[in-house]
């Protein structure tokens, strides 16, 4: 590997929801045997990095996002040896750990939680926020929670509420108390030491709230969540310290990391938190929720790199276990056209590649057709206008045997039916499936240093039926061609001679004509 190649900026991150990914013990859940298993595998695809969806002990009510212990291994995933076993195998293959660290709330029964309950002059008390409530007996403001409902649960054996962002399981911590912030400090510390080189920080703008707990002004909206401007619950501005404070200790650690969720926030916002003294990146949604179109997805982009900071870096992805997965919602019925197209943008376009598990497959969410078969809370909340998140986790297929491969056990949620056909040993096996389509990118983006640090520059600036950008580093010039169509259409071409070097054979001046949803990548000669 190349002396000047940083992992998290020139490579791959494949997220993996543990639950979904590989069942080693037969227990109907993804397990970290499982995902260290796997690792030829993952090696084998190309990736750098691994980020993994909460492994910590845990309730489940928010399937791992409601952490009981931020040091600790769920033992449905296996054990701290398990992890440190994963961690030592990765390495061996040159992938980079990367961990979901969910620091704006904690399980309701976490150790933490329980004490602060027992009276307000507990130690652990003022780790949350707990208010008393008006004069009316009321909430101590008009804030919600973005899963349905007050933000603020009454406890009657202290008279007092404490608030919650999202289930009233989750109650938020103070972050404005020196103990939880030196105790959150130490979960980074405590992970880098165990061989971590990166984490993933969970709606991290949202850890602090006003100081006065003023109420968020009104809005038009359907949700009750949605019917106010959220200026006093997220995105406050002693985040940008703390984001310092975080640095540094990454800083300390050669290729340490971190990537944010940020929550209720536009691209502007988003980029203020990237750059020097703050996070290395963070996920810029605007792009990840465009409808199939060429001209928004180019604009996503430059919009994105417009508002970083010089230095910084961006970052792209498309699918993630919130959401329904792009093939989805961009493909029709089983043809993968478009996944490809899609998966070629992402590993093309300026910037970190963020993968979804599945996604080098095409795999399809689920369907959920029936409120009984919903797992996910949120589902049931909101049945039928949101159907829950259930539908982008299932089970990884990787052959067309019992469970797709992922377990002989019943699996925690079904295995998409496609999976006899839709499987990672079928793919393997056909020149012109999306793994292989996938694999072969991949061995291109990593012999041309211009697809994972070059600069941008659009060759479109109104596309409406194919996308075309070059990227370029020193004397090295590529263009790349993403035919967002079904209809064949002529592209054209900067001045000078174009080698193919992906798609195509041959040589091309002034133009080239692109087959429906064909991808080329053409390199100056």
């Amino acid at each position: 590997m190349k002396k000047d190649f940083l992992w998290w900026r020139d490579g791959i991150i494949y997220q993996i929801y543990p639950r979904s990914f590989a069942d080693s013990n037969n227990d109907g859940i993804g397990d970290l045997p499982g995902i260290t298993n796997k690792l030829d595998y993952l090696q084998d695809l190309g990736i750098d990095a691994i980020w993994l969806s909460p492994i910590y002990p845990s309730p489940d009510v928010d399937f791992g996002y409601d952490v009981a212990d931020y040091t600790g291994i769920d033992p449905k995933f296996g054990t701290m040896a398990d992890f440190e076993t994963l961690v030592k195998e990765a390495k061996k293959r040159d992938i980079h750990i990367v961990l979901d660290l969910v620091l704006n709330h904690t399980s309701d029964q976490h150790p933490w939680f329980i004490e602060s309950k027992k009276t307000e002059d507990n130690p652990y008390h003022n780790w949350y926020l707990w208010l008393y409530p008006k004069s009316d007996g009321e909430p101590p403001n008009n804030w919600t929670a973005i899963f349905g409902g007050s933000a603020w649960e009454f406890d009657p054996k202290l008279g007092q509420y404490y608030y919650h962002m999202f289930y009233k399981e989750q109650p938020d911590l103070n972050w404005r108390n020196s103990d939880v912030r030196q105790a959150m400090l130490d979960v980074f510390r405590f992970w880098l030491g165990k061989g971590v080189d990166g984490f993933r920080l969970d709606v991290f703008n949202a850890y602090f709230k006003d100081a006065a707990f003023r109420d968020n002004p009104p809005k038009w909206g359907i949700r009750a969540f949605d019917r106010q401007e959220h200026i006093h619950d997220v995105s406050q501005p002693e985040m940008i310290p703390l984001l310092g404070e975080i640095r540094a200790i990454l800083d300390e650690h050669p290729g340490g990391y971190a990537v944010g969720e940020t929550f209720l926030a536009n691209p502007s916002q988003t980029a203020a938190y990237c750059g020097e003294n703050k996070l290395h990146a963070a996920f810029n949604f605007d792009f990840a929720e465009n409808r199939w179109h060429p001209k928004r997805f180019l604009d996503s982009a430059e919009k994105w790199y417009g508002a970083l900071e010089p230095g910084a870096w961006p970052n792209n992805f498309l699918s993630n276990h919130d959401k329904v997965r792009a093939a989805s919602r961009y493909c029709f019925g089983e043809d993968d056209r478009r996944a490809k197209v899609a998966l070629a943008m992402l590993l093309t376009l300026k910037g970190t590649p963020f993968i979804y598990y599945g996604e080098e497959i095409a795999l399809r969410d689920i369907p959920i057709r029936k409120k009984s078969e919903v797992l996910d809370p949120i589902g049931k909340t909101f049945w039928p206008f949101f159907k829950g998140r259930d539908g982008c986790r299932a089970p990884m297929q990787w052959t067309s045997g019992r469970n797709a491969g992922f377990s002989d056990a019943k699996p925690w949620l079904p295995v998409h039916k496609d999976y006899v056909e839709r499987n990672v040993v079928n793919q393997a096996a056909q020149a012109d499936s999306v793994l292989m389509f996938f694999k072969r990118l991949v061995a291109l983006r990593k012999s041309e240093p211009a697809l994972q640090r070059g600069d941008f520059k659009a060759l479109t600036p109104d596309p409406h039926t194919y996308l075309a950008f070059e990227r370029s580093l020193a004397a090295d010039r590529l263009v790349v061609l993403l035919n967002f169509s079904s209809r064949e259409v002529q592209a054209a071409l900067p001045e000078g001679k174009w080698q193919a070097i992906f798609g195509r054979d041959g040589e091309f001046e002034n133009s080239l004509d692109l087959a429906p949803y064909q991808v080329v990548i053409l390199k100056q000669k």
